[in-house]
């Protein structure tokens, strides 16, 4: 069907993609059980049974300070809080998302849904709530909205000079609890961005905040992460694990130039069209789009995997062209 003429449609709940095939040889500073390899799927058939999947084994601290502690068999988000929670015996709600290889609130390095194989998992738990009121003088309130997958949805961004920067008690980090009362757990960012884009200009409205604990030497920070870092990427080493809602977790090569340099350009689409960054949402739209012959085929493509979040058709033109540029080399 031709774009923009009744693309629109119920899809189904939203999907990982298909399990991909898994590098061999070393996986770098991860502890790996019997076999020390990851063996390659053979095309058409189904991932190994979990006792011949690769054992392996993160290194994890609270970012406020703690003991290492070593976590293993997750597949998911989710079930990584868990597994984290576990490990330093809190209750895996208390956990509000990861950072890899650094202990601040670094949102270039916030942990989606992949993780280098030798990269080292920091958690952010619960600390101060705070209620705040703020005035909607202007319609763009400066914000930009993430979620950890699990149910969270906080804040990744905020603009300089904005209505939220006036405002020195919120911070990068900070999850949106509620507004003017109604709770926003278990809502994902696109939703959450929407409700404030709704509020209307001119009146007062309040927000319930939770900020991540913080170490000594994070007391005087509040933006870190506020400018994209356009150098950052999904992961480090010489692999990564790609976690999934359906299916098991699976251990990926590193990703191209193309497939780099195009996330980038889709999540600063998502930022400028719907106020939210999402390397994983992007990570998708790349994947869905980058073997596709025209924009229509990518539309009906979207509207199959991610129809849940009825992208407009301006925004999806400029998708396809963004992957296009980084197809050709145009950064």
């Amino acid at each position: 069907m031709p774009l923009g003429l009744g693309r629109r449609k119920k899809a189904p709940p939203l999907v990982e993609n298909e399990e991909a095939e898994p590098i061999r040889g070393s996986l770098g500073g991860v502890e790996v059980g019997s076999g020390g390899r990851v063996a390659a799927l053979q095309p058409g058939l189904p991932p190994p049974p979990a006792s011949l999947r690769p054992r392996l084994v993160f290194h994890t601290q609270l970012a406020h300070g703690s003991p290492t502690g070593r976590i293993e068999g997750f597949t998911n988000v989710k079930e990584l809080y868990s597994k984290i929670a576990e490990a330093f015996k809190i209750p895996p709600a208390e956990v509000m998302f990861c950072t890899l290889n650094t202990h601040k609130v670094d949102m270039d390095k916030l942990l989606g849904g992949q993780i280098g194989l030798e990269d080292f998992i920091f958690a952010h738990t619960k600390g101060q709530r705070k209620e705040v009121e703020v005035f909607k003088s202007e319609e763009a309130l400066g914000l930009t909205i993430t979620d950890n997958g699990a149910g969270y949805a906080f804040i990744k961004r905020i603009k300089e000079g904005s209505v939220i920067d006036r405002i020195q008690v919120i911070n990068v980090g900070d999850m949106i609890e509620s507004i003017n009362g109604q709770s926003l757990i278990g809502c994902r960012h696109y939703e959450v961005a929407k409700m404030l884009k709704d509020l209307p200009k001119g009146r007062t409205f309040t927000l319930k905040l939770t900020e991540p604990r913080k170490a000594f030497d994070m007391i005087s920070q509040r933006a870190a992460g506020g400018k994209h870092n356009s150098s950052s990427q999904l992961g480090t080493g010489r692999g990564t694990l790609r976690l999934r809602a359906k299916g098991p977790a699976t251990v990926e090569e590193q990703l191209s130039a193309f497939e780099e340099r195009a996330i980038e350009k889709v999540d600063d689409l998502l930022e400028s069209y719907m106020g939210i960054r999402d390397t994983e949402l992007a990570a998708t739209m790349v994947e869905l789009g980058k073997d596709k012959q025209n924009p229509d085929e990518f539309a009906e493509a979207l509207d199959e995997r991610l129809g849940d979040f009825a992208f407009p058709d301006e925004f999806v033109f400029d998708v396809w062209g963004a992957i296009g540029d980084a197809k050709v080399g145009r950064y």
